[in-house]
Formats: structure tokens, C-alpha cells, sequence
């Protein structure tokens, strides 16, 4: 994969504790800091992921017969039984 290089101003502080990390873990502050931005931009797209996911349900909430099939199916999963299993998990 290409890289480009790019330059990043930090505090002395925020250096020295990185690359302690670094000494810690035998890695260089470049694999920390590539880490730590792609977990960075992975929790905001999750974030967005979740506000989606709330707008869609705010604006079509769940009928009573959608929650009543998810109940079903919860205490299904719960009670181990199988889908093809007939028996009554009520």
C-alpha cells in the first residue's frame, strides 16, 4: 500500500509518552500513531453508523408486531432452540 508522509506537530509531553509506548510495545511511533488514527476514524464511523441507525428508527419505529417478533426471537436464541424446532419457547 502507498504511503505518503505527513507531518504532525506534537507537545513534548504527547512525544515523550509515545514513545514510551513505542519502547513498551517494540514498535516505531509511526505504526502507533497510523494505528491510533485508523481506530480513530473507525469509533466515528461507527458513531455515524449508530446516529443512522437511531434516525432510521426514529423516523419508521417498530411496530408491535416487529417487536413482538424480535421478542420471540430473542428468547428463542436464549432458550437454545433450534428455528426448525416446534416447540413453544411462550
Amino acid at each position: 500500500m502507498a504511503r505518503t508522509q505527513t507531518l504532525v506537530q506534537l507537545t513534548d509531553d504527547l512525544l515523550k509518552r509515545l514513545d514510551a509506548r513505542a519502547a513498551r510495545e517494540g514498535r516505531n511511533r509511526s505504526d502507533l500513531v497510523r494505528e491510533a488514527i485508523t481506530n480513530y476514524l473507525a469509533a466515528d464511523r461507527e458513531a455515524e453508523i449508530d446516529r443512522l441507525i437511531v434516525e432510521g428508527y426514529t423516523r419508521h419505529p417498530q411496530t408491535d408486531d416487529e417487536l413482538a417478533f424480535a421478542d420471540l426471537g430473542a428468547r428463542t436464541i436464549r432458550a437454545g432452540i433450534e428455528p426448525w424446532d416446534e416447540t413453544d419457547v411462550r
